[in-house]
């Protein structure tokens, strides 16, 4: 791989940015041999802008139309092959997966070398797939601006849980026309902007900034996680709180796993109750894992597991609606819940159950022994919707059968919206994070 000094993309070295900053490097990524010309007009943007380009040359099949930075031939091998391997087999799926893994190996490579200080990319759906991969290798903060004709739909895969920004191209990324020309150009000068709006930042006299924390949330379990993290901020704490609804949850794992964060209160797991029962929420099965796996304190209960999510009435699978003897509440329009059997539960407490213990740091279990969620209680008005007491045993008890015999399991005799319940799990977990201010 060679160094890019920006002369072999037609940048000049050392030349001043806007507005007082000096010229940031922006990687560009782009399948050469297909969207050379689309590639050329976005790089001399950002070289006339006063930044320098460092191209990425992710094309297999033919010659790049202008000298790239990072040739095809080391992106390939970054991505355990070679480009000559590529040619020969003439198979697109596999081109694209290892393009795909070695535009992320070489940006993560380059970006903590700290060669570039944000990146752009475009194509089709083959080029998507490749430019998104090295994008969600980088970092959050990391300015990310993709070109996709893909843009328009379920974009998802692409993004992951990673703040990259999609730009529809509107017409296909094949040449340049009146309309390519002013996409790529206003693409070209957002991730311009954006890097240029970092340094500004970077260049603010240092804050002194809180430590963070994050948590889990649900329209369910609002006022607990409102409650604790009132007394977590008190504390001198800064709180990231995810709404568990899938990708919620699964930003919440990755940035766990970046780093960013000291402890979690993870009071929602309901994601997994839809990983079980196949609904809509669903986060993958490696949530509750990052925490475990950095050995960072957390704090665990089971917040919304009385509750798998679907979309409106007509989307419940048949299986479960046929079902006499389910219960469904019609949360709103959009959102219809079922309520999680005995059966069901006892599964899911096996599941948190092994998942705290295979954490490498500390964890506490905290158990609301009436209801662990709005509609799983007793109010005034009575049982309310899904209220199961014998549904909520079958998960408790598996809960503390299963846990390691070390792993504290905490019963407390209310609701997990209740003050109580809030109180004693941020306690916990400023206890175990080393208090506060």
């Amino acid at each position: 791989m060679t160094q890019s000094t920006g002369q072999s993309s037609g940048g000049q070295a050392g030349q001043s940015g806007p507005a007082g900053h000096a010229g940031r490097t922006i990687a560009l990524v782009c399948a050469l041999d297909t969207k050379g010309e689309e590639a050329r007009l976005v790089r001399d943007y950002i070289a006339a802008r006063g930044h320098r380009p460092l191209v990425i040359n992710t094309g297999v099949v033919g010659d790049p139309a202008f000298a790239p930075d990072v040739s095809a031939s080391d992106v390939a091998q970054a991505g355990g092959t070679s480009l000559e391997e590529l040619r020969r087999n003439a198979d697109r799926g596999e081109a694209i997966a290892a393009m795909a893994k070695g535009a992320a190996v070489v940006a993560e490579r380059l970006q903590r070398e700290g060669r570039f200080d944000g990146i752009v990319g475009l194509g089709g759906s083959a080029g998507t797939a490749v430019v998104s991969s090295a994008m969600r290798a980088l970092p959050v903060g990391v300015p990310k601006v993709l070109v996709s004709t893909v843009a328009s739909g379920n974009v998802a895969p692409y993004v992951g849980t990673k703040d990259i920004a999609l730009m529809y191209s509107v017409v296909d990324v094949a040449g340049i026309n009146r309309l390519s020309r002013a996409v790529l150009t206003n693409a070209a000068g957002a991730v311009c902007g954006a890097v240029e709006a970092a340094a500004h930042l970077a260049a603010q006299p240092a804050k002194e900034e809180k430590p963070l924390l994050a948590a889990s949330m649900f329209g369910n379990t609002t006022k607990l996680v409102d409650t604790a993290r009132a007394q977590l901020e008190e504390q001198g704490y800064e709180v990231l709180v995810f709404h568990a609804t899938g990708s919620g949850g699964q930003t919440m794992e990755g940035l766990i796993r970046d780093g960013f964060v000291q402890g979690v209160l993870d009071v929602t797991t309901t994601e997994w109750a839809d990983q079980l029962c196949g609904g809509v929420f669903d986060a993958g099965p490696t949530r509750l894992d990052a925490a475990g796996e950095r050995g960072i304190p957390q704090v665990i209960a089971p917040g919304c597991l009385d509750m798998v999510n679907f979309g409106g009435e007509d989307t419940i699978p048949a299986k479960y609606r046929d079902d006499k003897d389910r219960k469904f509440y019609v949360w709103n329009p959009q959102v219809t819940l079922m309520r999680t059997t005995p059966e069901e539960n006892a599964q899911l407490g096996r599941i948190i159950a092994d998942k705290a213990n295979a954490a490498k740091g500390p964890v506490q279990i905290f158990i609301p022994l009436q209801g662990v969620s709005i509609l799983d209680s007793v109010t005034d008005e009575g049982p309310q919707q899904f209220w199961w007491p014998e549904a909520d045993k079958a998960l408790f008890d598996a809960i503390k059968q299963h846990v390691r015999k070390d792993i504290p399991v905490h019963e407390l005799d209310v609701n997990v919206n209740d003050p109580q319940f809030a109180s004693a799990t941020a306690g916990a977990l400023l206890e175990m994070v080393g208090g506060g201010k």
